[in-house]
């Protein structure tokens, strides 16, 4: 479970680090995440490097979604929502393994993010359960669903998409 609290400090920020979340402007902090959006609604992608998010990032892509950010996400909430943008250095930039950095991706510059989809590193014990509880996370003062996902699944992109549903109350879970 990640907590992040929202600063009131301004930091410049490293795009190398791989620190915790980073406080980069008043009320905004920076997250080592990724972010999609379907027609405006925000799917944080978090997990460490190697996870897929990148990989799963350009799978959703491909089925409709657009890039906010890949790599490191700016997020600041605003008016009881969390709202997601890239860093100036990066927007519109997206790193595919095996290629390099992209530029030219569907974008959309920000994104109310709705839902955290939280990757499983592969080749860990880390489980996905069957069933599982329902989860939560705050960010800067904003609770979110949390899904744990393994991002090179076939069915991932559907899963992360049938996640927002949920989130969005398109979709509901009856047991």
């Amino acid at each position: 479970m990640f907590f992040v609290q929202c600063g009131r400090f301004t930091l410049i920020p490293r795009l190398t680090s791989r620190a915790g979340p980073r406080i980069v402007l008043p009320d905004m902090t920076q997250l080592h995440a990724n972010c999609v959006a379907f027609d405006g609604l925000g799917i944080l992608l978090r997990g460490p490097s190697g996870s897929g998010k990148s990989d799963l990032s350009l799978r959703l892509i491909s089925r409709g979604a657009q890039l906010v950010s890949d790599d490191w996400t700016n997020i600041v909430a605003q008016n009881g929502v969390l709202v997601a943008s890239a860093p100036d250095e990066i927007a519109g930039l997206m790193e595919i393994r095996g290629l390099g950095i992209v530029a030219g991706m569907a974008l959309c510059p920000h994104a109310e993010i709705c839902v955290i989809a939280d990757l499983v590193e592969p080749g860990t014990d880390d489980i996905i359960d069957r069933m599982p509880d329902l989860a939560s996370d705050i960010l800067c003062g904003v609770s979110l669903p949390v899904w744990k996902i393994n991002a090179f699944e076939a069915s991932a992109p559907d899963k992360v998409k049938t996640a927002l549903a949920l989130a969005t109350g398109k979709m509901r879970i009856v047991s």
